[in-house]
């Protein structure tokens, strides 16, 4: 069983979901898709950018779970920025996700010359009919995510950054607890490159992989997960880290191996449409 982390909407979301950045469309994401539900995920990630809606949707649908049982996440590229073009882009979501609402949905990237200010217009509207459960953000900074805060309705109730051993952003994870918004991790486990000091350690200690002790220490800051794989074993693994509990000295020591180093494209310079 999968803990929660309980929204201030009061929508609870699983702690771990199933990324699939990269997954094909097609068999590939479905197949992924089919196992996570069969071996217990209850969420999966999707974006408009991994060209793989249509195959996620076929997963969930074959996978004998009710619709309503899944906590499914799907993100607004950059090219869809603006009130009209965000109504445009998530219809067409749906349609390819095979479905009439979506759990969570994220502005992928904040955009140019502030174009997120009517995009999330847009996506309040979308919340206040009944079309998405959840509505955030994606790589929004700090002051960013202010702005939006000072022009919005409804507050993003989740934003998901880039969060690793290697890169923490404590500062606007502070930010976002303070004001509520359930922070998500992607990259969370580097590609599975986690085999530093003390993490070795402790996963030696409590019978564990460097993985799943960096996942754990995700959840015991109260961030959320959604680590990419289409491996079966690995789903497993990636989800079996609840028997066991980091003490504090631990914790602190692996948020030590912070190099404020990102893996990732940066908020501040990234204004693709094409794709990354």
């Amino acid at each position: 069983m999968i803990p929660t982390f309980k929204l201030y909407n009061g929508v609870e979301v699983p702690a771990i979901g199933l990324g699939t950045f990269l997954a094909k469309d097609g068999e590939e994401v479905s197949r992924s898709v089919r196992e996570a539900i069969s071996v217990g995920y209850r969420s999966i990630d999707t974006a408009m950018i991994y060209l793989n809606e249509t195959g996620v949707g076929k997963g969930m649908r074959e996978s004998g779970i009710p619709r309503s049982e899944i906590y499914l996440t799907t993100k607004l590229w950059n090219d869809s920025h603006g009130y009209e073009e965000t109504l445009r882009a998530f219809n067409e979501s749906l349609k390819r996700l095979g479905t009439d609402y979506v759990d969570q949905y994220l502005m992928h990237w904040p955009g140019m010359d502030e174009s997120f200010i009517p995009t999330w217009k847009a996506f309040e509207k979308l919340y206040n009919d009944g079309k998405i459960r959840v509505i955030g953000v994606c790589n929004f900074l700090k002051p960013t995510l202010k702005k939006l805060l000072d022009n919005c309705a409804i507050k993003p109730m989740v934003e998901q950054i880039e969060i690793h051993p290697m890169f923490q952003p404590n500062d606007l994870i502070a930010f976002c607890q303070e004001n509520e918004i359930q922070v998500e991790a992607w990259r969370p486990i580097v590609w599975g490159k986690v085999d530093k000091e003390p993490i070795v350690a402790a996963a030696e200690k409590y019978g564990k992989t460097p993985v799943q002790i960096t996942l754990r220490w995700h959840y015991q800051r109260g961030i959320r997960t959604v680590p990419k794989t289409t491996h079966k074993d690995r789903m497993i693994q990636n989800a079996d880290i609840f028997d066991f509990e980091l003490s504090p000295e631990e914790m602190n020591a692996i948020k030590k191996l912070n190099t404020f180093v990102r893996t990732g494209e940066s908020p501040d310079e990234f204004f693709e449409t094409g794709g990354f």
